[in-house]
């Protein structure tokens, strides 16, 4: 039974990275996609298309980032040896950072949107 379970939480975590693969290569397609016309020469500054395609991208790989780190705590609740806690500890530290910041430069981006 314990085994079973292993199993189906290793399927699990494993399931669950193949989402966040997707989401990211998802979002980079459609940031690769709707950049191509940003390189056509116009008259008009680019920089708020440039700032709209950059919130787009941050909010899906924020997404990304809260997928990976759930496969993680999955994978490190099956089976808890105190160095498979410190290495979660380390992953979620970094990821938890580098989310804090992401998020901090999205809303940035969003409040100068709203003040134009």
């Amino acid at each position: 039974m314990v085994t079973a379970l292993k199993q189906l939480t290793a399927y699990l975590a494993g399931g669950i990275e193949v989402v966040a693969a997707v989401i990211i290569g998802f979002a980079a397609i459609e940031a690769t996609l709707r950049a191509f016309p940003l390189f056509i020469p116009r008259i008009a500054p680019l920089h708020d298309e440039v700032e709209i395609l950059r919130l787009r991208l941050g909010h899906w790989l924020t997404l990304a980032i809260e997928f990976e780190l759930a496969a993680d705590i999955l994978r490190t609740a099956v089976t808890p040896t105190w160095n498979d806690i410190g290495q979660l500890a380390a992953i979620v530290v970094l990821r938890t950072v580098l989310n804090y910041f992401l998020q901090r430069e999205v809303g940035k981006a969003e409040s100068r949107g709203q003040k134009a």
